[in-house]
């Protein structure tokens, strides 16, 4: 039989980068995971690129590093001092090919990696590859999670496909530049996948203007019910919220899941 979730505490920090600075980038995942695990947070998610910076084109392949290198060796070793979940975005290197990278590393040092499957933009795309391969689900808490990074979100076949997958949590860097689009996709387009999926999202970007480029914020920790548990404004914040899954499960919050008719959908694909 199995035991009923319980509520656990999440983190998610929004951070202006230092462009190209992997020391001050990581010094500053760090202090907020010792902020997050002292306040008794299980998961912290940091954003897209947070460990190198973000619009930083020029030095991408310079810094993109292969999985067993230095950026994630210090993730792992700043997930076990705190004893924190951690989720960061790096630049990662396989062979010739740079991905746009998430690392979720366990407390206990454990990792799972996920590449962004979405691209956005002449100069992601100049940057980066595109991956084909979905997130891997991965247990928190008692809690079924997967990884998405910025852009992906924004693709409803995406979220669906986590979630039919067994995803209950959404795990999202996330660097939006600055834009009336960008405010329309964090205030409104996020919370509605978690509503339509009935999922927690946790949603962490950048803030601030890293070389010339503003960006957003408006990070969100959003529940089932599409509502706002935590939001950033436009500053540099650490986000905490008390996720309770049974409280969400037993709501029945919407009949999308149980009603869909996949035998109409197939044009989608």
């Amino acid at each position: 039989m199995n035991q009923p979730q319980k509520p656990f505490l999440v983190a998610c920090l929004q951070m202006q980068p230092q462009p190209a600075d992997i020391d001050a980038n990581l010094a500053r995942i760090s202090a907020a995971a010792a902020s997050a695990g002292a306040m008794g947070a299980q998961l912290l998610v940091t954003p897209e690129m947070g460990v190198t910076g973000y619009a930083i084109w020029d030095w991408i392949a310079q810094l993109a590093q292969p999985r067993d290198g230095a950026i994630v060796q210090r993730l792992v070793a700043i997930a076990q001092e705190h004893r924190i979940a951690l989720v960061a975005g790096f630049p990662e290197r396989c062979g010739d090919t740079v991905y746009n990278s998430a690392v979720l590393v366990e407390a206990d040092g454990t990792t799972v990696f996920y590449r962004k499957c979405h691209v956005y933009g002449p100069l992601e795309n100049a940057a980066f590859s595109k991956s084909s391969t979905h997130s891997e689900i991965i247990e928190i808490a008692g809690i079924k999670a997967a990884m998405l990074i910025c852009y992906d979100v924004e693709f409803p076949e995406m979220v669906r496909a986590a979630v039919l997958a067994g995803a209950e949590m959404l795990l999202v860097p996330t660097a939006l530049p600055r834009s009336a689009p960008s405010h329309r996709v964090a205030m409104s387009m996020v919370p509605t996948r978690a509503f339509e999926n009935n999922v927690f999202i946790i949603y962490s970007g950048l803030c601030g203007v890293e070389n010339a480029t503003p960006y957003q914020g408006n990070s969100v920790i959003v529940g089932p019910d599409g509502e706002d548990l935590a939001r950033a404004g436009m500053d540099e914040t650490l986000l905490l919220a008390t996720l309770d899954p049974a409280r969400f499960g037993a709501l029945q919050l919407d009949p999308y899941l149980r009603d869909r008719r996949p035998e109409l959908y197939g044009r989608l694909v």
